[in-house]
């Protein structure tokens, strides 16, 4: 059973906001293009793993996706985490093209692509480190103790793996994505006992999936860009132009001749992953170039977005929408 889904993350959607939202021209838009680039092919990489767990009984292993715990004052990430009653695996997926070189002397995984190297952390010594927090995190959440493995998944098809003579153990650890089921088989037979309850099962399940705490950083502050550079109003969905006009209650393209109600939800969404988590009624029609404070709060209460204050002093609390 999918307990926790896989879903676009949200460093994603804030990356893909902020091209949408910066003039074609910005000089950080190549660098914030090609940090979208590497986190997509990571994403897909992890997507592919999906059709492999779907062979997987339901009924006996429950699978979350992109989560993140807090290790008392720190917080890691795990890609896909199966539970069990009888064991925990870590799955860490590489989407690496190329030729990747695991080097066990200096822990370190090295590319080699076009005739060019270049050095990767170790991802087994990434997974070593996941096991150890999870286990503490166990711990400090009072949770019996339970076997934990992990494996590398190679997401990549095309991808060569290679590594030293001594080090054979390697295809233990590190596999591709059609020799997952079997692997987990393999595990499962070599472990002869249930540890876990069906009580302690749910119980787990449960403090797992309350905890999970997804990363919400600053997109804006990580490349120093202020608000004042992003491009304001409502887009066409159809034809992408800026700008669109609010005319009789709808959104209008003087481009492609448009017309839409609720175009302003996506452009909410920008603001909510670009700007902030919280709007006031000047904040929205300075950023939807809404002029009638009426309709902008018409539109506040269309949306049924929570509120504190009252007047002037009023706080709406965004959550994105589904587009």
């Amino acid at each position: 059973m999918i307990v926790k889904p896989r879903k676009i993350p949200l460093s994603i959607r804030k990356l893909e906001a902020l091209i949408r939202r910066l003039p074609p021209y910005h000089p950080k838009i190549p660098l914030i293009s090609e940090e979208l680039n590497k986190k997509m092919a990571g994403f897909k990489g992890e997507s592919s793993l999906d059709f492999y767990l779907g062979f997987l009984d339901p009924k006996a292993y429950f699978i979350f996706h992109d989560l993140r715990l807090k290790d008392d004052s720190r917080y890691f990430q795990i890609d896909t985490l199966i539970v069990t009653k009888s064991y925990l695996l870590i799955i860490e997926v590489k989407n690496i093209a190329g030729t990747i070189h695991f080097d066990p002397l200096f822990n370190q995984l090295i590319r080699i692509k076009d005739g060019k190297e270049m050095a990767f952390p170790d991802p087994l010594m990434q997974v070593k480190r996941q096991k150890l927090q999870l286990k503490k995190w166990y711990t400090n959440n009072g949770l019996r103790e339970i076997p934990i493995y992990s494996l590398v998944v190679i997401s990549n098809p095309q991808t060569v793996i290679r590594t030293t003579p001594e080090n054979r153990l390697l295809s233990q650890k590190v596999i591709r994505c059609e020799a997952l089921p079997s692997k987990i088989i393999q595990i499962e037979n070599s472990v002869h006992t249930c540890i876990l309850s069906e009580k302690e099962l749910k119980k787990a399940i449960r403090i797992i999936k309350k905890q999970h705490i997804e990363l919400d950083s600053s997109i804006m502050n990580k490349y120093n860009i202020s608000k004042d550079e992003l491009i304001k109003g409502v887009f066409c969905k159809n034809c992408l132009q800026f700008p669109l006009a609010r005319q009789h209650g709808t959104w209008f393209c003087s481009v492609c001749l448009e017309k839409c109600n609720h175009a302003h939800k996506a452009a909410l969404n920008d603001y909510r992953l670009l700007i902030s988590k919280t709007i006031t009624n000047s904040q929205l029609r300075d950023f939807l170039n809404i002029e009638s404070a009426a309709t902008a709060t018409r539109l506040l209460h269309s949306m049924k977005i929570p509120c504190s204050g009252v007047n002037k002093g009023r706080v709406y609390q965004l959550s994105l929408f589904e587009e």
